[in-house]
């Protein structure tokens, strides 16, 4: 099992997951009449494609028809797929047909040819709901979002007969919005409301009302619906570990422990919880518990690079880098792209004094400012190039990472004191003198063997005018 790192979710869904199981089912004339009869007896009565009826021209019923309906009452989607497509070339223009076709192309994984039959069901009839349906959900699993979103957004102003379906559309339209990009959480609650007033609410419905609460930094909103989803699903780990996210989120960590060590009571061996203790003991710097907790995990999981970055960083918390390193450092070799590793691995290595073997692998984490989540991130990582080629003797390399620093984060003495001595360093007399006046202004007597230096630097470059 792989673990995502805590805080965040032990899963997390994609949109074309969420819309994995919601392929809209075959309706045909006959089914659509089904809806009217009693629970019982539409329990008992499968779906049939669609006769004659529901052309929109009369026709004598073609025997055809009804050896298609028996192989999809069956299942046997290879022989009704023969005989619809012959029925599809006689009636070319017969919607119903037309998305039945479409509907055992997708069931045989047939995903363009049945995208293509959804289209031209829709064609020839714009107002017959379920091709629209079909081909938003199809579309959204090939994460197409945009044309997806379209035929969804249609299907919503059409007519069913079952108020389920289009709850099913809203549904999905919610997920679209929750992933677009932007996100438009908004746009996604209506459209749960929307479909909470066509159907009775799912666990799915309170995850979503959840995460579209934290989306929007509604954090004791978002606390209150995942309470409400465990409630209702005692045993998801998923509800549960966001659960622990929000509290984490909004200075719980007591909390949090507590419903962690209650669940951890009944299921003792299970690596998700493991690990989110393992992160509110961090919130709380319980680094005693928590690093054997997660050395503990980490023995039993060796490949697991979630837990391997987890332990690392609780070793450099813990100002362990000897032990850290070497784990930062098998984490990219497997992952030589990922920024936010190379910068973790050069942190250590600069508390080790070898900053000249990291100042490369910030250089190369700065290359991919896409790479950080936020510009505090990119910028802490500038921070870091700016020291190690300071103490790597580097003085232009610091002027340069400093720029980049300035950029993302406000100027502080450290900073400041770094610019200072790389112009030092490059015999900027002048820029050299400006800076080490400016942090001294702001020092206020934290930095004393700085301050003594900049003292002593300012009377040594007086001479240098």
């Amino acid at each position: 099992m792989t673990l995502t790192l805590a805080p965040s979710r032990s899963k997390r869904l994609t949109v074309s997951s969420l819309v994995a199981h919601w392929r809209a089912p075959r309706i045909s004339l006959l089914s659509l009449l089904l809806l009217a009869l009693p629970a019982t007896l539409q329990a008992q009565l499968p779906a049939g494609t669609t006769d004659a009826s529901s052309s929109s021209q009369p026709q004598q019923q073609d025997p055809l028809r009804a050896q298609a309906s028996a192989a999809l009452d069956q299942r046997d989607y290879p022989t009704a797929l023969k005989l619809l497509t012959t029925l599809a070339e006689k009636n070319p223009t017969d919607a119903h047909l037309l998305y039945d076709l479409a509907f055992t192309q997708e069931s045989l994984d047939q995903t363009a040819a049945a995208a293509d039959s959804y289209r031209r069901a829709i064609a020839a009839d714009p107002k017959f709901f379920e091709p629209h349906l079909s081909l938003g959900l199809l579309l959204a699993r090939q994460n197409q979002s945009k044309d997806a979103r379209e035929e969804l957004a249609t299907a919503v102003t059409l007519t069913t007969a079952d108020p389920l379906l289009r709850a099913r559309a809203y549904r999905a339209l919610a997920r679209l919005d929750q992933h677009a990009t932007p996100p438009n959480p908004a746009a996604a609650s209506e459209e749960l409301l929307a479909a909470l007033k066509l159907s009775p609410e799912t666990t799915d419905d309170i995850l979503l009302s959840a995460e579209l609460a934290e989306a929007t930094n509604d954090l004791p909103t978002a606390e209150a619906t995942y309470r409400r989803l465990l409630a209702a699903d005692p045993t998801s780990s998923d509800a549960l570990a966001a659960l622990v996210h929000i509290l984490l989120r909004q200075n719980k960590p007591a909390e949090a422990e507590a419903l962690l060590t209650t669940a951890l009571s009944q299921h003792p061996d299970d690596i998700t919880l493991n690990a989110q203790l393992a992160n509110v003991y961090a919130a709380q710097d319980k680094l005693a518990q928590a690093i054997p907790l997660v050395e503990k995990l980490h023995a039993a999981h060796p490949t697991d690079a979630a837990l391997t970055r987890l332990l690392a960083r609780l070793y450099s918390r813990n100002q362990q880098y000897l032990q850290s390193e070497p784990l930062y450092a098998a984490l990219s070799a497997a992952n030589p792209q990922d920024a936010t590793l190379l910068d973790d691995r050069a942190d250590a290595l600069i508390h080790l004094h070898r900053p000249a073997d990291a100042v490369p692998l910030l250089k190369k984490a700065l290359s991919q400012p896409n790479g950080f989540q936020s510009k505090d991130e990119f910028g802490t990582a500038a921070s870091h190039l700016a020291f190690a080629a300071s103490e790597a003797n580097d003085p232009t390399t610091t002027l340069q990472a400093i720029a980049i620093r300035d950029n993302m984060l406000p100027q502080s003495p450290a900073s400041i004191f770094l610019a200072a001595t790389a112009h030092d360093k490059l015999h900027h007399v002048k820029e050299a003198t400006e800076l080490y006046e400016k942090f001294l202004s702001v020092a206020n007597e934290k930095f004393p063997d700085e301050e003594w230096k900049a003292r002593h630097r300012l009377v040594t470059l007086a001479h240098m005018k």
